[in-house]
């Protein structure tokens, strides 16, 4: 599977490449040198350059990097080493500065996480139980890619921030409360449609900071809409090791998108508390049977594959675009400015 993606200089010009997946950082950097002509290579590093200015330089090793990116608006810069400080965040990486073009007013919310779900489910379904085991022992090991999980996780954090922004970038505190109370019903029928990966997402962003001190808009926020919020908080709610989730999804029946942070989570956990080996050179099959389990999990969750019944195409173009691509605002420094700006903390 190859990828396109570009790669920028400090200047902000940059090539495109196409490269498998399974490239290295170091074949992307030779070739980006190669095709913007940077001259000696062996100074040079691959840097993911966040939209904050935070700058992280990619091991040469590290597989899946276009994929890989932790921030969701960050890009790849090639520099030499010492000239990493000078790589600055392209104006675009601010990302939405306005409220979007296409209003959520128009869509219906049930829609939405309909079109959601089934994009959701695409990604979800491409995920190999596999690349679990590689996230967790990491993908060097194995010199195996993890580009699905990769991102299935980014989609995560997208719906997450996607919801931060939608609120902060409502000026009008009317429009504001129609945001928030519209994010509520979308997670809601996440819910509905067993997508608990972006119900959680939806109501984490909504539980973030920047969203949580806008008391004036949660204040008018109709009483049916906060008892529907308490009941989705009640349920995402992560004492007792996520016991509430755990139940819940426990008793749905397959297809299910379950939450894919805590499935790594409770990978890691095995890993990191339990030895692969015993007495020195035995394998640790109770370590073995636990990680087993997560991956039948999610196997189950697949056993069937995701129908729901279509909706009366009047949007749907529209709406699959705005979904595939949400534009987010992933500084939190930036959104928390906005929130203060909507609502100046009170003295």
């Amino acid at each position: 599977i190859a990828v396109i993606f570009r790669v920028y200089c400090a200047d902000h010009t940059y090539c495109t490449l196409r490269c498998p997946v399974s490239s290295t950082a170091e074949h992307i950097k030779l070739s980006a040198a190669d095709k913007l002509k940077l001259g000696p290579t062996e100074d040079l590093v691959l840097v993911e350059v966040r939209s904050t200015g935070e700058r992280i330089v990619i091991p040469d090793n590290d597989l899946s990097v276009p994929t890989g990116l932790a921030g969701l608006n960050a890009r790849l810069f090639v520099a030499p080493r010492e000239h990493i400080d000078a790589l600055t965040p392209l104006p675009e990486q601010e990302g939405a500065t306005e409220a979007l073009e296409i209003d959520l007013e128009l869509f219906s919310m049930k829609e939405l996480a309909y079109h959601m779900t089934l994009f959701d489910w695409d990604l979800f379904w491409s995920v190999h139980e596999y690349e679990l085991l590689y996230k967790t022992f990491g993908r060097q090991s194995f010199n195996q890619i993890t580009a699905n999980l990769d991102v299935f996780l980014r989609r995560f954090n997208e719906i997450q921030y996607w919801v931060i922004t939608e609120v902060c970038l409502a000026t009008q505190l009317s429009k504001r409360v129609s945001v928030l109370r519209k994010m509520i019903k979308l997670a809601q029928y996440c819910r509905d449609f067993k997508n608990l990966n972006a119900l959680f997402a939806i109501v984490m962003g909504l539980g973030n900071v920047a969203v949580s001190r806008l008391s004036l808009t949660w204040e008018k926020l109709p009483s049916k809409s906060r008892k529907l919020f308490t009941e989705l908080e009640a349920l995402i709610d992560p004492t007792r090791n996520h016991r509430a989730y755990r139940i819940a999804v426990g008793r749905l029946s397959p297809p299910v998108i379950p939450f894919m942070p805590l499935l790594i989570k409770d990978m890691t956990f095995t890993h990191e508390g339990n030895k692969t080996f015993s007495d020195g050179h035995l394998v640790n099959f109770e370590k073995m049977h636990m990680l087993a389990q997560t991956m039948r999990s999610i196997r189950n969750c697949r056993s069937r594959h995701l129908v729901l019944e279509p909706f009366s195409p009047k949007a749907e173009q529209d709406i699959k675009e705005y979904i595939s691509a949400l534009r987010v605002i992933d500084n939190t420094r930036l959104l928390n400015s906005l929130s203060q700006k909507l609502e100046p903390r009170r003295s």
